[in-house]
């Protein structure tokens, strides 16, 4: 089995970060967090430019038709920069959704084209969140009814603003009345689609979560070496150096971990909801032990506006609880282990 990402998929990983580190420049983030709408239009088409949004859109509908696995890079880079988790819910969750409807749903194809081109909008309201994020913006929603998916407008919700601790996110509660017209799938097929959006949404969540672990390390990091104490970086110190090896190696271990469950739910995998979970849980727990080393490092300078570190720390408290929390992950991982037949040893991994 071949576990190599492909050349197209490292370059297009290296282009994006490096299109996002001169364009979402903290300082950058910052004046766009304290407008009214908290999102820029013109740095989301600079980001369809680049082709991230046709990034998981089928070939013939002009996208790139890449999967899961290509996803599982990009969003650690959307993480690592601290781009609003609605480009991922559109570009990679919705386009999934959408992907995955009957042909016989005759504007299918519409849909994922204006996704392709960065033209729509659009949030998405599953069961296990009862928030939905940036549906003041949104131009249409998918939601969840029971076993059925919703197609509705903007004008038919209505939508209360409730504050986040993450400047970055706009929440809502959205109110909404379900009819025939607005139901695109239902029954089994809406079940499946749901339960592979859950999957999907938290897979993104789980690679977001991985990258913010990665900046919250590496600003850690550049302050160690730059904050001095008794005539010395406090970098040296052996105490600091275990909170950033700790870090490191949390790190490290999430990392084949999300891959292997992109990989699961890219090839349907049987299994693929009970690696998504796993992958979130170690995803979450690399994020949280950065920001926790992260600000006993910094000090309580650290929590301030004016620090970086902040910016990350929040948005990875924020997303530990979007698309499923710690309690529903663990159960989902909790049930295959304890009521499961199957033979756990570590070689039959990869069976």
């Amino acid at each position: 089995m071949d576990f190599t990402f492909t050349e197209d998929q490292l370059m297009f990983r290296e282009a994006i970060s490096r299109f996002l580190m001169t364009e979402a420049a903290p300082e950058k983030l910052r004046e766009i967090w304290e407008t009214d709408e908290g999102r820029s239009p013109e740095l989301r088409t600079k980001i369809a430019m680049q082709g991230l949004t046709a990034l998981s859109i089928p070939e013939d509908n002009g996208g790139l038709g890449m999967g899961d696995v290509a996803w599982s890079l990009m969003t650690q880079e959307l993480g690592y920069y601290g781009i609003p988790d609605s480009l991922a819910d559109t570009a990679y969750v919705g386009a999934g959704l959408f992907s995955a409807l009957d042909d016989s749903f005759a504007e299918k194809g519409q849909y994922l084209n204006q996704i392709c081109d960065g033209e729509l909008r659009l949030a998405i309201g599953h069961q296990c969140s009862p928030m939905v994020a940036d549906a003041h913006l949104a131009e249409v929603l998918l939601l969840q009814h029971g076993d059925e998916v919703h197609l509705v407008s903007q004008d038919d919700i209505s939508d209360v603003a409730n504050p986040s601790i993450d400047s970055s996110r706009r929440l809502s509660q959205v109110t909404w009345q379900p009819t025939p017209e607005t139901c695109i799938a239902s029954g089994e097929a809406g079940a499946a689609i749901w339960n592979e959006t859950l999957n999907r949404g938290a897979l993104s969540v789980a690679g977001q979560l991985l990258g913010l672990a990665q900046r919250m390390l590496d600003l850690t990091v550049d302050y160690s070496v730059q904050r001095k104490q008794f005539g010395k970086a406090i970098g040296s110190f052996q105490a600091v150096k275990h909170h950033l090896a700790d870090v490191a190696g949390k790190i490290e271990f999430a990392k084949p971990v999300l891959y292997r469950a992109a990989n699961s739910l890219e090839t349907n995998h049987p299994l693929a909801s009970v690696h998504v979970s796993q992958a979130r849980q170690f995803c979450s727990e690399a994020a949280l032990l950065a920001a926790r080393h992260g600000i006993q490092v910094h000090g309580a300078m650290g929590y301030t506006w004016e620090v970086d570190l902040q910016m990350f720390m929040k948005r990875s408290w924020a997303l530990n609880n979007t698309w499923g929390d710690a309690t529903f992950h663990q159960a989902r991982v909790q049930d295959y282990v304890l009521n499961s037949q199957v033979d756990l040893a570590p070689s039959l991994t990869f069976e």
